[in-house]
């Protein structure tokens, strides 16, 4: 009586093992995830005129990077107030160069928001002073 007690319970084990992939085939592994890199991000060139006069801000910028660590839509989210500033960062920021997240191993794209800072020069740059003639001219 023993024996259909004994033949039932390895059936059951049988199963439970082939339910949790005992099946001997070992599963693939799984590359680990990695994050978004910066690679080259020169930065925007300061419009002249704001310099001059000592206007700064930050432009935070909405930026989808694709698959091949390049910007595929760069857009303003909070202006820094001042349009030329904003429309400098974009330009700048589009040609920036990242090294793309990847999730099990294959590259994803992913939106991030950077932060553009202007900060007015210490001192006033010598082109100020050809603007200045320009205007009194």
């Amino acid at each position: 009586m023993k024996t259909p007690f004994l033949l039932a319970s390895s059936s059951l084990l049988a199963l439970a093992l082939s339910a949790c992939g005992g099946s001997g085939t070992p599963a693939a592994p799984v590359a680990a995830p990695t994050e978004l890199a910066a690679v080259h991000t020169p930065p925007p060139d300061y419009p002249i005129e704001l310099a001059c006069a000592g206007i700064g801000g930050v432009s935070t910028l909405k930026v989808v990077v694709g698959i091949e660590g390049i910007p595929t839509e760069v857009g303003v989210f909070k202006s820094s107030g001042q349009p030329a500033l904003d429309e400098s960062a974009q330009k700048a920021v589009r040609g920036w160069q990242f090294k793309a997240a990847t999730r099990n191993g294959q590259a994803v794209s992913q939106t991030i928001q950077v932060p553009v800072n202007f900060t007015p020069p210490p001192e006033r740059p010598n082109q100020c002073f050809a603007l200045d003639s320009q205007r009194q001219g």
